[in-house]
């Protein structure tokens, strides 16, 4: 095997890493919210009804900013369901899900939710614009922002809650290019609509950041002309567009699943284009930016029998993929691709937080566990902060049937403001070690602090209740840092930390 190689200089950066990069998602899907985060009598649950259990590997996973109420939920969601006494709330009908929603756990049970996880959770909202519109907006808006002294901020003070929720981050509704979504509609007609509501929306307050709907993944058929069409009609008002893409592996095709992470950068690469195309046009010297708030392996081809089976039952198992160390693999390039786009991509979700597509798994009355895909994240958000320095491999290359010519090697790397610096790199070769030297020019480091690497002699090693520590990270030896050059062997289809001081 030839051996990869890359430069390291802090002259040449990408750029500072938002901590909103590190975002999760939650939906009213499945179990991610009930029995998931929210299960009144377990014996970890607290006074509100929240896992404790599940708090705590919430808190060890380092996510930031958390995306509600859907989501596809969020098409035929009412805001006023979800406040109030939960007894007394009503239960409905969830057309995305075919599910029963209890409404149990609402808006204050949301805000709690991140209250205790720490001061790093920020909420992101979901406004519904399938169904609903621009008046609906603003009264969940003022509900839950405005201080006090009109009916709708003094009716959320009645329901226990008098210091507003301060939500500065709204997603102006949800995957509104999908025929499958509820109130699905044209371009022209979200892009007004849209637009009409983030007019409203910045009226109640200037500075509210504004997320619009992008394509809900490249191969829509009106990917890109969606971006323009709605960007054309929404620059001005919005701060983000949105970006959605998930991947599995098709056929056994294992090799191009392993590039996946090549489609995400041209995604987002192509939406930089058109929205900087559109932002040229308008002659404007704003910068959108780019808000990917749905990513993740899901085996989506296997969720359209799921949901088509259900029968409205109460918080249904769901989308419950059992992930293994190459799903990880694939989701720490994923990772990488992020990074190597901090410049733009200011906003990240992954989807989603609990048991739904999610590196975390409880059982009702039961326990919780880490699957294998928390690893990655939990790194990227420990050691991912600061600036990400650019990384331009000299790699032995692969061929894919999907993504074309992939390399073997997918890495970044992020200087944190002490000074240290993390490199996290994926080998792609699925039977081969990979060498690995890289230069490090003018950085002044002098010892590796660490090599952890998560990988295994069986790449369908996975997680679950009865081993749920099957699957853990372990350290290399061998890695060495000697006269400004790093070397290390990385592992056939591995995820690798490498910490540099």
């Amino acid at each position: 095997m030839h051996t990869a190689r890359f430069t390291l200089d802090p002259a040449f950066t990408v750029g500072e890493v938002d901590p909103r990069l590190f975002g999760s998602f939650v939906e009213h899907l499945g179990r991610c919210v009930y029995t998931g985060i929210h299960e009144p009598g377990h014996p970890a649950a607290d006074e509100a009804g929240l896992r404790t259990d599940v708090l705590a590997l919430v808190r060890e996973l380092g996510v930031t900013t958390i995306r509600y109420p859907g989501g596809n939920f969020v098409s035929g969601y009412k805001w006023e369901d979800s406040v109030g006494p939960a007894d007394e709330r009503p239960r409905r009908l969830d057309l995305a899900w075919r599910s029963t929603e209890t409404n149990r756990f609402g808006l204050s049970e949301y805000i709690a939710f991140l209250k205790k996880i720490g001061p790093q959770a920020e909420p992101m909202m979901a406004v519904n614009l399938g169904t609903r519109g621009v008046a609906e907006a603003l009264e969940l808006q003022e509900y839950a922002n405005h201080p006090s002294g009109t009916a709708l901020s003094g009716l959320r003070a009645s329901h226990g809650d008098k210091d507003p929720f301060g939500i500065r981050l709204w997603c102006l509704g949800n995957e509104m290019d999908g025929p499958w979504q509820t109130g699905h509609k044209t371009a022209q007609e979200y892009g007004r609509l849209a637009a009409e509501t983030a007019r409203a929306m910045r009226q109640i307050d200037p500075g509210v950041q504004l997320v619009a709907c992008g394509s809900s993944g490249q191969g829509m058929e009106t990917f890109a002309e969606w971006e323009a069409t709605v960007l054309a009609e929404t620059y001005d008002l919005v701060d983000y567009i949105s970006l959605h893409a998930y991947y599995e592996e098709h056929d056994g095709d294992r090799d191009s699943f392993l590039a996946s992470a090549v489609d995400m950068e041209s995604f987002i690469e192509n939406v930089v284009a058109t929205c900087d195309h559109i932002g040229a046009r308008l002659k404007s010297k704003k910068r959108i930016n780019l808000s990917f708030d749905e990513w993740n392996v899901w085996y989506m081809s296997r969720t359209e029998a799921e949901v088509s089976a259900l029968d409205w039952p109460e918080a249904p198992r769901l989308l419950e993929d059992v992930y293994s160390v190459t799903d990880a693999v694939v989701l720490g390039s994923l990772l990488i691709a992020l990074l190597r786009h901090a410049d733009r991509v200011t906003v990240a979700c992954l989807a989603q937080l609990v048991n739904v597509i999610a590196p975390i798994m409880t059982e009702p009355c039961g326990p919780a566990w880490r699957q294998t895909t928390f690893f990655p994240f939990a790194a990227a958000s420990a050691y991912g902060r600061g600036q990400v320095l650019d990384v331009r491999v000299d790699s032995p290359t692969y061929d894919t049937k999907r993504h074309g010519t992939a390399d073997l090697l997918h890495a970044t790397a992020v200087r944190a403001e002490d000074g240290t610096v993390t490199v996290f790199a994926v080998n792609r070769s699925q039977s081969e070690a990979l060498p690995l030297e890289v230069a490090l020019s003018s950085l002044g480091l002098t010892s590796v602090v660490e090599h952890s690497v998560l990988a295994d002699a069986d790449p369908e090693a996975r997680n679950t209740r009865t081993e749920p520590e099957r699957v853990t990270p372990h350290p290399v030896t061998g890695t060495a840092l000697a006269d400004g050059a790093l070397t290390a062997t990385l592992e056939p289809l591995s995820w690798n930390v490498i910490r540099l001081a």
